[in-house]
């Protein structure tokens, strides 16, 4: 970044000049008008924020959250299976509990004490219907040792509320005793089940403050930025509740938000103030400083923003519901973390600046007494990569792409009991009813029969029993107006076995058809297992309208600010590089099950969600980097002294800034959310690789191959694309 003053700056004003005023004949952009505002009226603008923050938690807290998931997916077999149950009345358009019962001696002998179990939970809140195991023959193993009694609930398991489901489960295993082992298990029950990452939240916040002490040497100026960031995440989160009772938001938005929130906001405010370190270093007083940090740095980050969101708002181009509530969510905590890092921020260096001053000139003594200059270790990295441009490139796209390779065998979908803690009712139960009854009891096909023939039912029914891949099928169930009739289909595979996967394709495009033609009915394949399929399959079909949106849009905004073709190109395939790296070590730990982690699909929202994020985040260091070598460049026309001077001039904020993302984002897989520590992982490892691998070798390498190429517009192109600078020029 541009290490001078804006026009008419004076950079070697003394400390006794006034600190609050700008300098006779100062001018700056916007930013620069809003940082001395907020430097003039310093304790304004922080009560202003205290109290937005405190009204908005206040409101969000009288007024309560509606988070709920909304996975329907309009012209899918299974979303038409279950809109068809539930216009008609069907028990199966509910969410259900199984309640498992295990007596080594006969669960025959439990009877009187299930049956008085089960009518005390029959006349609980949210409980719509019970079924006793000792009415329906199917529902007891045939070694007698195994029974469940199936729970139906009065709304699907993502409306019923956690609280009624936690009295289920607390009557039930109540009966346990003399023998009786009683486990629950079903979607409602695992998301009562799960637990809070406020420890996560913790973790990463105590890092990125340990991380800040090192670079700054100063717990006062590391602790200015994660204030900013956190004020940004207080008053993101209590808006994102408020937002929740008018639109659809998912209920695991909350944690996400604070996720991305604490990162970008450090990494936004960390920039910021780095470039008034820089400032001060240079003889600014500081006020000067602050206007000179937020016109130019400031400017970056507000480009840098304006990417993340740009690629967040693409996710909507999926049209997947639950997915547009969390990227509208994290779009609008970025732009209350860009609010907090260009008004709070300047707020609290002039409250701090005096002492914060004082450290960075008494450090920057210490390293002119020992003879060291800020950048040399860059320096000298970057001379050594100019040296050797081509080794030094393909040695790490190499190793990059093989980290990808996994990737391409990614099988998405969403964890079930199965991937749960072993100490969980809810894995104990799936445990049980896989060994009772077959491993392909647990993710159930519910085949959908409307309309034909008399005995439409009963032919599917032979014919789903003949089929490869499944173990057995229910007799019809007619809904209550008898006019459709629903068959559960047990495959002999796992939920997430592949042999699922293909069973779900080969039921609709070649046994199903056939009957339907035979019987004249309508049959739909539905169910939480066919609905998962269907939404990975959904997202991998639009997967490629959204990448190519994205990537588009991102490259456009970079040709306007660096008016080039080949730097948006490089920016575009080099994050496609990092974040495919990224997923393919999710594929490794999660699927393959790398360092004792329990295999199992990638949750199915989780590639597009990294891919949304880490794309906006890695525009963050290819503008702070690229821009500062652009600038060298505009001012020596020396395109290797450009290379070498911009990573001289931020290597160390990138690695810094990257350290601070990588710890808050790591922390996340401490969290007990499988979603979550895969979306932790995926970020941290995309953002380690980016800043290190990509921007501090790669960039390097390909900045010197190109050489002044790097710089080429085609007049025609030129003459269309504003000009737009992300620094103001200086006059010095």
């Amino acid at each position: 970044m541009n290490a001078h003053a804006p026009s008419g700056t004076d950079h070697r004003r003394g400390p006794g000049h006034p600190q609050d005023g700008p300098p006779p004949g100062a001018r700056g952009g916007v930013l620069a008008r809003l940082a001395g505002w907020s430097q003039r009226r310093r304790w304004a603008a922080v009560l202003l924020w205290v109290l937005v923050v405190v009204a908005i938690t206040a409101g969000s807290q009288a007024a309560g959250s509606a988070y709920r998931n909304d996975f329907s997916l309009p012209g899918t077999d299974s979303q038409a299976a279950t809109d068809l149950l539930r216009e008609h009345g069907a028990a199966q358009a509910g969410g259900s509990v199984q309640i498992v019962l295990q007596d080594p001696a006969g669960v025959a002998d439990d009877r009187s004490a299930v049956e008085t179990m089960l009518a005390t939970v029959r006349g609980l809140p949210g409980v719509a219907e019970v079924r006793s195991p000792y009415e329906d023959a199917a529902a007891v193993s045939e070694d007698g040792t195994v029974a469940y009694a199936t729970v139906t609930l009065d709304g699907t398991s993502e409306e019923v509320p956690k609280d009624d489901v936690t009295r289920v489960i607390a009557t039930a295993r109540g009966a346990a005793g003399d023998g009786l082992r009683v486990e629950l298990g079903g979607e409602a029950v695992r998301g009562a089940e799960e637990g809070e990452g406020g420890a996560a939240e913790g973790a990463g916040m105590l890092a990125a403050l340990v991380v800040l002490v090192l670079l700054f040497g100063s717990l006062l100026a590391a602790a200015v930025p994660l204030v900013t960031a956190l004020f940004a995440v207080g008053g993101a989160v209590g808006l994102i509740a408020l937002a929740s009772r008018v639109f659809t938001v998912a209920d695991f938005t909350p944690p996400i938000m604070m996720l991305v929130g604490l990162g970008v906001g450090v990494d936004y405010a960390l920039l910021i103030f780095y470039r008034y370190r820089h400032e001060i270093t240079a003889g600014s007083d500081r006020a000067t400083a602050t206007r000179t940090a937020l016109d130019a740095a400031g400017r970056t980050v507000v480009f840098a923003g304006c990417t993340v969101v740009i690629a967040l708002l693409g996710l909507i181009a999926l049209g997947l519901g639950s997915l547009q509530g969390v990227a509208l969510a994290v779009a609008l905590t970025v732009l209350v973390t860009l609010a907090a890092s260009l008004t709070l921020l300047p707020a609290l260096l002039a409250l701090f600046g005096r002492r914060i001053e004082r450290h960075i000139h008494k450090k920057a003594a210490k390293a002119r007494a020992k003879g060291r200059h800020e950048g040399a270790g860059w320096r000298t990295w970057a001379t050594a990569v100019q040296r050797r441009p081509l080794p030094a490139l393909l040695a790490t796209v190499i190793a990059l792409l093989a980290l990808s390779a996994p990737a391409l065998g990614m099988r998405l979908g969403f964890a079930d009991a199965g991937n749960d803690p072993t100490t969980t009712t809810g894995r104990q139960a799936y445990d049980l009813l896989a060994d009772g009854f077959g491993p392909g009891f647990n993710g159930p096909l519910v085949v959908v029969v409307d309309g034909g023939t008399a005995d439409a039912a009963a032919q599917v029914r032979t014919t789903l029993a003949d089929t490869e891949g499944i173990a057995a099928v229910s007799p019809p169930l007619p809904t209550r107006d008898s006019a459709v009739s629903t068959l559960i289909a047990y495959p002999d595979t796992e939920p997430q076995d592949e042999g699922t996967t293909d069973l779900v394709h080969r039921l609709r495009d070649a046994v199903l058809p056939g009957l339907e033609e035979r019987t004249d009915a309508t049959c739909l394949v539905g169910g939480s297992t066919a609905a998962t399929q269907d939404f990975s399959d959904a997202v991998s079909a639009r997967m490629p309208l959204f990448v190519a949106l994205v990537v588009g849009l991102s490259a456009l905004l970079l040709m306007v600010v660096f008016r080039s073709l080949l730097i948006p190109l490089k920016a575009a395939l080099l994050n496609l590089l990092s974040i495919s790296a990224a997923l393919g070590a999710i594929t490794l730990v999660f699927q393959h099950g790398w360092f004792g982690v329990e295999p199992g699909p990638i949750e199915a929202f989780i590639p597009v969600m990294i891919f949304a994020i880490v794309f906006g985040l890695s525009m963050d260091y290819e503008v702070f980097l690229v821009s500062r070598i652009h600038e060298e460049w505009e001012h020596t026309k020396d395109h290797a002294g450009a290379v070498r001077e911009g990573l001289a001039a931020t290597g160390r904020v990138i690695t810094a800034a990257a350290a601070i993302m990588i710890v808050v984002f790591a922390a996340f897989v401490l969290s007990p959310s499988r979603m979550l520590q895969q979306f932790g992982l995926g970020l941290a490892v995309a953002v380690l690789l980016d800043a290190v691998l990509i921007r501090c070798l790669i960039v390097p390498a390909v900045m010197q191959l190109l050489g002044t190429r790097a710089w080429w517009l085609p007049r025609p192109l030129g003459r269309l694309v504003p000009k737009v600078a992300l620094e103001r020029p200086s006059t010095d």
